[in-house]
């Protein structure tokens, strides 16, 4: 797991899920058909694609988890929501927070 968090700059599964306990919004970024075949209770989801249009739903005093399947889908999603001024972390996939 260290290669793929180095990669995806993952932070530390234990951090984040404490994060979202504390009121962070877990955002699966997973397609609408991905996120009904399974997801974590509490989750909002919001594929991929239609974030830039859905992210003004979102407060910029909330951090944010994206989670996706692998990471790589979660990890574009918290590198544009960072350079539009969110807190936004990378959880890699959506099953290590149920």
């Amino acid at each position: 797991m260290g290669f793929l968090r180095d990669i995806f700059k993952l932070s530390g599964k234990d951090e984040l899920k404490e994060k979202v306990q504390k009121g962070a919004l877990l955002l699966d970024v997973r397609s609408l058909e991905e996120y009904y075949c399974g997801h974590t209770a509490g989750s909002v989801n919001i594929p991929l694609f239609l974030l830039p249009v859905e992210m003004e739903k979102f407060s910029k005093e909330t951090p944010i988890v994206a989670v996706c399947e692998s990471g790589a889908r979660s990890e574009q999603a918290v590198n544009f929501l960072k350079s539009k001024g969110f807190e936004a972390y990378n959880g890699g996939g959506w099953k290590s927070f149920k």
